[in-house]
């Protein structure tokens, strides 16, 4: 999985900034343990010196360093205890000079080998959380915040179901899409319906879950999507171009891509081009993708290629959305 260059700048930034308030806390404190206990300081200063003299007991010449080595261990053990006595005696933890790592695993690196330590990921998790609020509201759209209150348990015309007990469906569906991300047998949502059914507050759902969870999420509108695989090939500004590039291959290289509102956009040939390949190049490479819009399946066959249309037909679960309006209910509540 890999988070953007930004989010990881962030979250590396975050890690190291701790490292940094640990050693300085760690030096205020040993500054105020030396001045209150001598002994301790003069202690530490032996201690340090314990290294070079194994050293130079293994080196000397004619002589088995065993023994030396072993006076030095025993005289560094009782150094030791001794500092630990005094330490206690004088309300300071046996561990007070010790600047042990919160992480222990990967010792506040944020890295095990190349791979990246779980401590890491959840700095990664929260930055990324940061870049989905900009453009979704994260901040009370949750699965344990979400409601059926708006959903009516009354049959609904030309559905086999009500609007509630299919909402049910649909929000199952979801949760565990989300909570089981990755170990999910299916890997694409499309959720389809009108407008103000609640499409956009469960993918934040989604978004929240999945990146809790230490995933990559990429969250854009289908306008701003293929406006920037536009600019990619048409800008004649090379930053501009770079910056499409990059933007584009986010949206290419994402655990989880979330694609809003499809079929907002001007529907021209290059855009049908760029939904193909986007759609294409994700199913290709294993990768999830989460779509809602207001079109029905009949109404993305109408409006775009067969092969994107099969495709999102046969490799995505549609989730159909009904009711009333929710904005609208909200709004004859006030």
């Amino acid at each position: 999985m890999g988070f953007e260059a930004s989010v990881l700048r962030r979250a590396t930034k975050r890690l190291e900034d701790r490292r940094k308030e640990r050693a300085a806390a760690l030096a205020r404190r040993e500054a105020e343990i030396y001045a209150q206990l001598p002994r301790v300081a003069e202690i530490d200063k032996q201690l340090k010196g314990t290294v070079y003299q194994i050293i130079a007991a293994s080196l000397r010449e004619g002589r088995d360093p065993g023994p030396s080595i072993q006076v030095i261990k025993d005289r560094n053990l009782s150094l030791q205890a001794e500092r630990t006595r005094l330490l206690l005696e004088h309300g300071w933890g046996a561990d007070a000079l010790d600047g042990q790592p919160v992480c222990p695993r990967c010792n506040d690196t944020g890295w095990i080998g190349a791979q990246m330590c779980t401590c890491l990921r959840q700095l990664c998790a929260q930055e990324q959380i940061k870049e989905l609020s900009k453009l979704l509201d994260l901040g009370e759209q949750s699965f344990d915040t979400f409601s059926m209150d708006y959903y009516s348990a009354a049959p609904w015309p030309g559905k086999d179901c009500s609007p509630q007990e299919n909402m049910e469906l649909v929000f199952d569906m979801c949760s565990n899409y989300a909570r089981k991300f990755g170990r999910f047998k299916i890997r694409n949502l499309f959720l389809s319906g009108p407008p103000g059914l609640g499409k956009t507050f469960l993918s934040a759902c989604i978004a929240r879950t999945v990146s809790e969870r230490g995933f990559s999420v990429v969250y854009d509108t289908a306008v701003n999507v293929f406006a920037r695989f536009e600019e990619q090939k048409f800008a004649r500004d090379r930053q501009d171009v770079e910056e499409a590039r990059d933007e584009t291959k986010r949206y290419l290289g994402c655990d989880l891509l979330i694609l809003d509102d499809l079929g907002s956009e001007l529907t021209t040939p290059f855009v049908q081009s760029a939904l193909y390949t986007l759609v294409n190049a994700r199913l290709m490479a294993g990768q999830h993708t989460v779509i809602s819009s207001n079109l029905s399946m009949e109404q993305v066959r109408q409006r775009y290629t067969p092969q994107i249309s099969s495709r999102l037909e046969g490799e995505y679960r549609v989730l159909p959305f009904f009711g009333e309006d929710i904005r609208l209910q909200r709004k004859k509540d006030l």
